[in-house]
């Protein structure tokens, strides 16, 4: 049997799919609130939360992760099924993006030139690109697990689009600690952090996910 045809029966097996989605389901259902409890039981939740989202800055921060998450994920749930048109999830992304570069904008309009370079700083730094790739982790394992269920045809851009939903997963736990809000902060260490993870994804998808 040729490949193209194997994808094309692939493609009509409507229990592959639902099989597929229901273990990415239980993946992120499983690893999430691990990834959550590893935040408490290390660098817990800022002990200022209830006064910081009172603040704009940490609610955008959240908000854009956690839309990255979303839309990353939904980009998962249908990158191992063979002919599914993947660009409606590609253009998704582009949500979280367009948010980033408005605040960064809206950003360096409120606040004086003298202090762009230390908002972009920022003061744990170190701790963002330790800590998002380590509370992507589980979502990263589970989700490239659940993917070996599938039929990804290209394994490497599956892989990288796990790493993705990982690190934006793990990248809106650990804005619930980040003391650092300026968009400017997220827009170069969330970045890093979150690229790292995603190229990760990548080599393990064309090392684990190829059929």
């Amino acid at each position: 049997m040729k490949t193209d045809d194997l994808i094309d029966l692939l493609a009509e097996d409507a229990p592959v799919r639902l099989r597929l989605s229901r273990a990415l389901g239980v993946a992120l259902a499983i690893s999430v609130p691990l990834s959550a409890a590893i935040l408490v039981a290390t660098i817990g939740i800022r002990p200022d939360l209830g006064d910081a989202l009172q603040t704009a800055r940490v609610i955008f921060k959240i908000a854009v992760t956690l839309i990255l998450a979303v839309t990353a994920s939904s980009l998962v749930f249908n990158v191992g099924k063979p002919g599914v048109a993947l660009s409606p999830y590609l253009k998704a992304l582009l949500i979280p993006l367009c948010l980033l570069m408005l605040g960064v904008v809206a950003e360096l309009f409120v606040l004086p030139s003298s202090l762009w370079e230390e908002s972009m700083v920022g003061d744990y730094a170190n701790y963002c690109l330790f800590f998002i790739p380590l509370l992507s982790l589980a979502p990263f394992v589970v989700l490239l697990w659940a993917l070996r269920g599938g039929a990804p045809d290209k394994p490497g851009f599956a892989g990288a689009a796990a790493g993705l939903a990982a690190g934006g997963l793990g990248a809106a736990i650990y804005a619930w600690h980040c003391p650092d809000d300026s968009p400017l902060f997220v827009a170069c260490w969330y970045i890093i952090a979150i690229a790292f993870v995603t190229l990760c994804g990548y080599f393990a998808g064309r090392r684990w996910l190829t059929w």
